[in-house]
């Protein structure tokens, strides 16, 4: 992620220029002239938003002080598949000049930078990452969304199949599919294997984190009490600030969705003043960076399995936060699907933002008035100005789905039952 300042006056000059990149209101042509995505082959999703403060008065509203001052910022993100930097110089070396165009609307982008060296300096770490399955790689998935539709045409064309025994069916799949990598006419790469750094580090990282909350469990029991005082005295003393949001803003927001089976979302908003307020938050993302890591990384966060990727990110000395995703459905039903399944989670992390909807003892309330959620959800929302997505058409399930079909056809241990539970898949 890459967050520059931009020059005064250069947004909506940036906005024009970015808006030349998409085929439909803010989806990217794959194969735009200004940053090609669909060449970067381990490229899953990226964006390109301008940051600004959506809500400017409600700090002088709920507090009486005036915000601190926020420029204009660009925002460049993406979800990559092995090292970022390896990403960073594939970007470099098919898009450099588009790069130097986009970037040339920051405040300290000279002509001729080094565009690597520069964005890496102008990098954002998330303070919590959510992948939906970590290992799987665009390569991956395109080969098996093929895979499943040659299967499909295969079935169509041989409907006396659907008479014979369900093992005559899947050898005679097999030896299909077998025939189809041989003619070179279908690709199934093997799995990549996982470097053995990262399995290190990942290693370190599950098992050092509860070790050190184990050995400061005393320290936490003590301060519990104070924590809960202090906590409660600043969850009755919060204002919310939750008028109706703009129609002009939510018009503008509509345009953008629903191209796709998935959709964007970006939001950016104040964390409540207060140290109190910013080690609380950056404790919770801490802990959900820990649990999207190494619990939640097979399908699904909690009870939501819609999300492809997401990330929380601090900007501006914790004082402000950024939340990015990547999802299936409506914005409607992707809000309903958290407030149903999973609202004390989102008041963990949101009911530090300033003006969210009262909350209790951090999780309880919040979320679950539906309306004011909503109204403070698009408030904050951002129009993302450019979204890519490589495999599009396909939703978080339909991943998961083309996966066990491929291990379907790798395996040759099934009995007729899971045969048949397979072949429905198909």
């Amino acid at each position: 992620m890459v967050v520059a300042p931009l020059a005064d006056g250069q947004a909506q000059p940036l906005r024009a220029l970015l808006a030349t990149m998409n085929g439909r209101p803010g989806n990217a042509d794959p194969y735009n002239g200004l940053v090609p995505f669909g060449k970067i082959a381990r490229l899953h999703f990226a964006r390109f938003l301008v940051l600004e403060e959506t809500t400017p008065n409600d700090m002088m509203e709920a507090y009486r002080r005036p915000p601190p001052d926020w420029p204009p910022s660009l925002a460049f993100f993406g979800d990559c598949d092995g090292p970022a930097e390896e990403t960073l110089a594939d970007l470099a070396r098919e898009a450099g000049a588009g790069l130097q165009r986009i970037f040339a609307f920051c405040r300290d982008f000279a002509p001729g930078s080094d565009l690597v060296g520069w964005m890496q300096a102008h990098s954002q770490a998330p303070a919590a990452l959510y992948i939906n399955w970590i290992g799987r790689t665009v390569r991956q998935i395109r080969e098996e969304d093929a895979l499943r539709n040659v299967l499909v045409g295969f079935l169509r064309d041989n409907p006396k199949l659907t008479a014979a025994a369900p093992s005559e069916v899947r050898d005679r799949i097999a030896a299909f599919v077998a025939a189809q990598r041989q003619a070179g006419t279908l690709t199934l790469t093997p799995p990549e294997p996982t470097p053995p750094d990262w399995q290190r580090r990942n290693l370190l990282h599950a098992i050092g984190v509860p070790i050190l909350l184990l050995l400061l469990s005393p320290f936490f029991l003590l301060y519990l009490p104070i924590f809960a005082c202090q906590l409660r005295s600043r969850e009755e003393a919060d204002r919310e600030v939750i008028p109706r949001p703009d129609p002009q803003h939510l018009q503008r927001l509509a345009a953008l969705e629903d191209h796709d089976v998935s959709n964007q979302f970006s939001a950016f908003g104040s964390v409540k003043p207060g140290l109190f307020r910013q080690l609380t938050v950056a404790f919770l993302l801490w802990l959900l960076d820990y649990a999207s890591r190494h619990i939640f990384n097979r399908g699904h966060l909690t009870r939501v399995s819609t999300i492809h990727f997401a990330r929380w990110v601090f900007l501006d000395g914790r004082k402000r936060i950024l939340f990015a995703s990547n999802y299936d459905g409506s914005l409607e039903s992707y809000m309903d699907d958290f407030i149903n399944k999973v609202a004390w989670g989102l008041n963990l992390v949101f009911s530090n933002g300033l003006g969210y909807p009262k909350s209790r003892w951090l999780i309880k309330g919040g979320a679950k008035d539906e309306q004011k959620f909503k109204y403070y959800i698009r408030r904050h929302e951002l129009p993302t100005e450019v979204w890519y997505k490589a495999y599009p058409g396909l939703t978080a399930f339909d991943l998961a789905r083309n996966a066990r079909i491929r291990q379907g056809i790798e395996r040759s241990d099934m009995g007729d039952g899971e045969i048949r539970e397979w072949l429905s898949l198909i």
